[in-house]
């Protein structure tokens, strides 16, 4: 076995391996998939809308990868199966599966109806059941493996408004350690990654509103957004061999937010 600190940059290369990303289209999960990329990984891009994530496989080939776009929807379990298949017939197997897909809903629980709850679970907790339970058959039986699961600070605080999110993002806190114990013998890590607010499109809505982007800026020790490549370290180091003994944990990169 070669020594740790023999190995140097070689710990975060990804040459060889295959990453599928959910939500892969926009947002922090695109900005994931492209680090995946240019740390040497070939990209199976997932998400709803197939212009984005061609644009994305584009991207990923112009770093001299691999990319496979494919279309689909998380909340079924077909299609889910399907697209893990076809991923791992692709490119020839899976070693990293980012969950990455994302939506929310912000109301006050009052103003909340039902379904909403529901929609943003579905895509958020069970969408991610679904993938991490298809791709972690493969990863098992090769006998190594990485999951990732993409959290937020508000699987561990709270917020008003937002019932439905804070909710699926400390149930996905929990699934993480489960499928940690689960798949630690057969070498398969399953962590967690736990942005505060960073730039996207998504957020955009909240950078607008002067009330809520003050809140947010003063909340934040370090006194402002993330920018969306300040994730692309941790995500890498959680795909890569240098995080081969971390599993069941929670990478936050939040600015400082969940120190106070």
């Amino acid at each position: 076995m070669e020594r740790p600190e023999l190995l140097g940059t070689r710990l975060f290369d990804l040459t060889g391996r295959v990453a599928l990303v959910t939500g892969a289209g926009r947002g922090l999960g695109r900005t994931m998939a492209l680090a995946l990329a240019a740390a040497g990984a070939d990209v199976v891009a997932m998400s709803r809308t197939c212009a984005e994530i061609e644009s994305l496989a584009g991207e990923v080939r112009g770093l001299g990868r691999r990319a496979v776009a494919i279309a689909g929807d998380v909340t079924s379990e077909d299609a889910v199966e399907a697209i893990i298949a076809e991923a791992v017939a692709q490119l020839g197997g899976l070693d990293v599966l980012v969950n990455a897909a994302g939506v929310n809903v912000r109301k006050p629980v009052l103003e909340l109806a039902y379904a909403e709850y529901q929609q943003v679970l579905a895509t958020n907790l069970h969408g991610y059941f679904l993938c991490a339970r298809a791709a972690g058959r493969h990863m098992v039986a090769r006998g190594r493996g990485k999951v990732v699961n993409v959290s937020s600070v508000m699987g561990r605080v709270a917020l008003p408004t937002q019932a439905a999110y804070a909710s699926s993002k400390g149930a996905i806190e929990q699934l993480t350690k489960v499928l940690a114990l689960e798949w630690a013998a057969a070498n398969v890590q399953v962590n967690a990654l736990a942005p505060a607010y960073f730039e996207t499109e998504l957020t955009r809505p909240l950078r607008d509103d002067p009330e809520r982007n003050r809140f947010i800026v003063e909340r934040t020790p370090m006194g402002r957004w993330g920018q969306p490549h300040e994730l692309a370290g941790a995500v890498v180091f959680l795909a890569s061999r240098a995080s081969d003994y971390v599993t069941g944990q929670t990478l936050l990169v939040d600015g400082g937010w969940t120190a106070w």
